[in-house]
């Protein structure tokens, strides 16, 4: 669990100037505050691999239907157009190619045909909205919405539109880096609720329940989970993968990148970081599991205002999973050429 930028704590020891605390306090890029635990950022396309189960799960759609990508969706009925980030579109496409090629089209229709309330039910089961239990102090459980939750917060219904928007992690929805890495691990497991402890013992005492105690997302059909992942692994291994640069000799990774945007777009505006302040920039995703015949590890990265999740935050992630299997970094060089993706 890394938050950055830190501080360097061995100032506390002995008790800390008002200089310095005052340094640490009025510093803009907060070095204090504990992102993985308390940040609360839109989850973008990390959310699509969820939202796929969600809609396998509840009937909604199957793995081998496909719908096609023009670049765009409209509600019927409605003016407003929801942009794909590939303005192209991605043509005909499937749950598996959707998740590799992170396509928006696919999954603003699928969460308007499931509808808000089958995919709040299933969200909430990995936890996103609620606290995953780390035992940390004062853990946000930032924000699944919903329709009694916009209700309560601005007095105001639920709109169509807003479905559309939580179905690529925009909108209201909000995560924290724990809550990713956590339901990464739930999905990597088999649906095994496991309860993420920084302390493995206390004293002689394991934190981590037996594993009879540990409860599990009750499925209704196994081959769901597995056909999602199917859809992640091609983000590393397939020809259109978004984070296929981290693709490795090694071990096996199943992934999905994510792009967030910070600030509001108008209908037709274009996206263009070049004319913006650092901290208007998008915010880079990547969650991902290894290997994934027999996942050890679970991974959630977001880059603050870092761009493109397969080309700034994958790579962060990768390393973690080479030190944790052993594993030399591959220099540049002997990487395959690969062409840098918007996602």
């Amino acid at each position: 669990m890394v938050s950055k930028p830190s501080f360097d704590a061995n100032l506390f020891v002995n008790g800390i100037s008002f200089k310095d605390y005052n340094a640490l306090r009025e510093d803009p890029q907060n070095p204090l505050f504990n992102r993985s635990t308390h940040g609360r950022y839109p989850p973008g396309s990390t959310i699509k691999p969820f939202i796929g189960l969600a809609g396998l799960e509840t009937g909604t759609v199957n793995h081998k239907q496909s719908i096609y990508c023009p670049g765009h969706y409209k509600i019927k009925g409605t003016r407003r157009t929801f942009r794909d980030w590939k303005r192209s579109g991605h043509g005909t496409i499937n749950l598996a190619k959707s998740i590799e090629q992170s396509c928006d089209v696919y999954y603003y229709d699928l969460a308007y045909s499931m509808g808000i309330d089958k995919l709040h039910e299933n969200l909430s089961q990995f936890h996103f909205g609620k606290q995953t239990g780390i035992d940390m102090p004062r853990e946000t459980s930032a924000t699944l919405p919903s329709r009694d939750w916009k209700k309560e917060r601005y007095k105001r219904e639920w709109l169509p539109g807003d479905t559309v928007n939580a179905g690529i992690g925009q909108g209201y929805f909000l995560v924290s880096p724990v809550q990713l890495a956590y339901a990464t691990a739930v999905l990597a497991a088999d649906g095994k609720l496991i309860p993420p402890r920084l302390a493995a013992k206390i004293g002689n005492e394991p934190t981590r329940p037996a594993d009879d105690t540990i409860s599990r997302i009750e499925k209704h059909e196994p081959a769901h989970w597995q056909q999602v992942i199917e859809g992640m692994l091609l983000v590393t291994e397939g020809q259109r993968g978004t984070a296929k640069r981290i693709r490795n000799k090694h071990y096996r990774i199943a992934g999905k990148t994510g792009t967030a945007q910070v600030i509001s777009m108008k209908q037709n505006e274009v996206y263009d970081e070049t004319k913006l302040s650092r901290e208007k920039h998008d915010h880079a995703l990547f969650m991902a599991f290894a290997p994934v015949e027999d996942p050890q590890i679970a991974v959630a990265v977001i880059v603050e205002n870092g761009g493109h999740g397969g080309a700034t935050a994958a790579p962060v992630a990768h390393k973690v999973m080479d030190a944790w299997f052993g594993v030399e970094p591959e220099e540049p060089e002997q990487r395959l050429a690969q062409e840098e993706s918007d996602e």
